[in-house]
Formats: structure tokens, sequence, C-alpha cells
């Protein structure tokens, strides 16, 4: 049995390697929990695993109701987008409350008193 890989497949899967490792690393150094970690690693496993079984794509499309398998995955693929960025800016807006708190703390607390005469 010949397996002939596409040029396409092969430099994705180079690239969603890389992607795999990266998540890896920052896991390993406490950048990201171990919720974020399972995420990113079955997404980009999931990937992977699509790239050279396209008729899984099929599949779970049919099971969708949409035509073609990389509809589908246009569609997940745009759905986890606007997640991703609304999550993103609660994130930073909760980080943006937390600077504000500080700031008006440390101004307060280096606010000289004044003397009663």
């Amino acid at each position: 049995m010949n397996i002939i890989f596409l040029p396409v497949q092969i430099l994705l899967s180079l690239f969603l390697l890389f992607a795999v490792s990266r998540v890896y690393f920052r896991f390993k150094e406490g950048t990201i929990n171990f919720g974020s970690f399972l995420f990113w690693l079955a997404l980009w496993l999931a990937a992977l695993f699509t790239i050279f079984y396209p008729g899984f794509s099929n599949y779970w499309a049919s099971l969708l109701g949409i035509g073609r398998g990389v509809d589908a995955i246009i569609y997940i693929s745009i759905a986890l987008l606007f997640y991703l960025v609304f999550r993103t800016n609660v994130i930073i807006e909760n980080l943006r409350e937390e600077i504000s708190q500080l700031v008006r703390e440390i101004a307060l607390k280096d606010k000289p008193k004044k003397k009663k005469e």
C-alpha cells in the first residue's frame, strides 16, 4: 500500500505539530492552565486528524445538515472565533476594572494627609 501525502497535508501537519508544541510548552511553563491545555490540544489534534482523513469532516457535516465538510469546518471555525473574541473582551474588561481599582488605591494611599491646625 503506497501512502502519498499532498504537499498541503505536509505543510499543515508541520504547522499543527508546531502549534501543539507551543501549547505543551506554555502549559509546562505555567502560562496556561490544564483546561486551556486540553482545549487547544484537542483542537489542534482534531485539525491534524481532519487533514489526513478529510471524509471525517463530511460525516460531521451530514450530521449537522450541512452539504460539505469544508463548509462545516468554516462555520464551526467562525463560531469558535466569535466565542474566543468574546471571551478575550471579557478578560480585557476585567483587567481594566482591576487596574482602575489598583490605581485608585495607590492614588489614595500616596495622597498627603492635611494637617489640622
